[in-house]
């Protein structure tokens, strides 16, 4: 009897592992909106591409882009490692950054991220809805911690040329 106890605790103990590893887990869709959103590929403005070193750099560290606007990111893992970019708030990315330290082997397929084999490319296409900054870092163990991080500067449309808000 005591043994169908431990299997049923172990059961539920993986199956809560399964359910924070995937759907709206910290650095998911839980607060996609306030990055944006998936995008369409016909909606697709330009694409920018992001190489991902060895060193724990993005090259660029940094994307400028205008509020609405839809970006492919064509994302080159030009190292020996397996890296990865990840869409977020600070907030979301130091989270899921968190359960990926004690999940290493997590495997997840959101819009917002893609995981690249060294030598391959991988891309997202996002709609940048909202102005302001957001991050995108590799969140790998170890990664992270190590700077491999970046930002995307989202123009306000109300812009206008030779005006600042």
């Amino acid at each position: 009897m005591k043994l169908n106890h431990i299997i049923v605790a172990l059961s539920m103990v993986l199956l809560s592992s399964f359910a924070n590893a995937s759907g709206d887990h910290a650095g998911g869709h839980g607060e996609a909106d306030s990055i944006g959103q998936p995008g369409k590929t016909e909606n697709i403005s330009r694409t920018v591409t992001i190489t991902m070193l060895d060193s724990m750099r993005y090259s660029p560290a940094s994307v400028t882009v205008k509020q609405g606007e839809t970006i492919r990111f064509i994302v080159k893992n030009s190292g020996k490692i397996k890296h990865e970019m990840v869409l977020g708030t600070e907030k979301e990315l130091k989270e899921h950054y968190e359960l990926m330290k004690k999940n290493p082997e997590m495997e997840h397929a959101d819009e917002n991220m893609v995981t690249v084999l060294p030598g391959k490319s991988g891309e997202i296409i996002w709609q940048f809805t909202k102005a302001g900054k957001v991050d995108f870092a590799c969140l790998i163990p170890g990664h992270y911690d190590a700077g491999m991080k970046g930002t995307v500067n989202v123009q306000s449309a109300k812009k206008k040329a030779g005006l600042k808000k």
